[in-house]
């Protein structure tokens, strides 16, 4: 009596070359293409729904970026002024910014001596007035002391403590509030970035599987023919897989696209904010290797929507 066929004899074998591998793999990415043309309208509401899940994790990011790059090329820099004693002669002053010139963590030392600071004060309307009545100059000699970028705060007191022990020196002022508020707030950018990547990623993730999830609904025919003769799981999965990532890579163009259109909208406001603290607009982090990151992270998010749809929807497909 003849053997019946089983499903395994009947689908070709999986040991083939790799060449009809890969050409196999181009035929169902072609097809997941032109199911996802033939549609516009669920794709065009997919992609946005993944663009806007995308684009502010990504927004977040450049925030988190361009915080640390304004840290890093703040011209106002930290440093601490150092006042004396009023009275005091020029040459304790000018020795002790010799002394700190030498030091390889400071960038720059300024002398302002009283009678220019006088002269500058006087320049302001408001002050002129009231040092008119003086019949001295109660300025002290100060020294601005601006320290290199990478500075640790512990190192910037060190030094500061040193220059207020030197002779005729009356105060010292760390200038470095600024710098504890800008890691403050990008520590806050950051913890912020992580929960709402988390959060919108799995959104992504639920998107895809859903949209995947409708087009096994509008295959399941076929699905089941091929799943009799033989078809594995994983060759029924595949053109899923390539229409999760097609999902995940269209969303992230949009998601570019709305980020794009953002900063132009922002360009002129954040052009004259830096302008008032003397700085050049100079955005980082919207570079290739950041579109090229988005791209890979939008297409895996996808790929993992539509493994999850499939393995649902497919696990029990030969018993429905």
């Amino acid at each position: 009596m003849a053997r019946r066929p089983k499903p395994a004899d009947i689908w070709p074998s999986d040991r083939r070359s790799w060449f009809a591998v890969w050409r196999d793999h181009g035929r169902v990415a072609k097809e997941s293409a032109v199911f996802v043309v033939r549609r516009p309208a669920t794709t065009l509401l997919v992609w946005l729904l993944i663009g806007i899940a995308l684009a502010l994790p990504a927004a977040l990011y450049l925030v988190e970026a361009n915080l640390a790059h304004l840290a890093g090329d703040w011209h106002g820099g930290a440093g601490f002024s150092v006042y004396f004693q009023p009275g005091v002669e020029a040459e304790p002053p000018a020795a002790l910014a010799r002394q700190l010139a030498e030091q390889s963590d400071i960038e720059n030392v300024r002398l302002i001596t009283p009678a220019e600071a006088l002269a500058e004060f006087r320049s302001q309307p408001a002050a002129a007035s009231a040092l008119a009545l003086l019949d001295h100059n109660p300025l002290p000699a100060t020294l601005r002391v601006m320290v290199a970028t990478d500075v640790p705060a512990a190192r910037l007191t060190q030094l500061a403590a040193q220059a207020e022990r030197s002779i005729g020196v009356d105060d010292v002022a760390v200038e470095r509030t600024w710098l504890e508020r800008l890691a403050a707030m990008r520590a806050v950018v950051e913890r912020i970035y992580w929960a709402v990547a988390a959060l919108l990623g799995l959104g992504v993730v639920l998107v895809a599987a859903a949209s995947v999830r409708l087009a096994i609904e509008a295959r399941l025919a076929e699905l089941r023919v091929l799943t009799l003769v033989g078809a594995s799981r994983r060759f029924t999965r595949r053109p899923f897989l390539y229409l999760g990532a097609l999902y995940g890579v269209g969303g992230t163009v949009v998601a570019a696209m709305l980020m794009s259109a953002v900063l132009v909208w922002i360009e002129s406001p954040l052009e004259r904010l830096m302008g008032t603290y003397g700085n050049d607009l100079e955005l980082v982090g919207f570079d290739p290797m950041f579109l090229i990151g988005m791209l890979a992270g939008g297409a895996l998010l996808g790929v993992i929507g539509a493994l999850v749809a499939s393995s649902q929807r497919l696990k029990h497909l030969s018993v429905d």
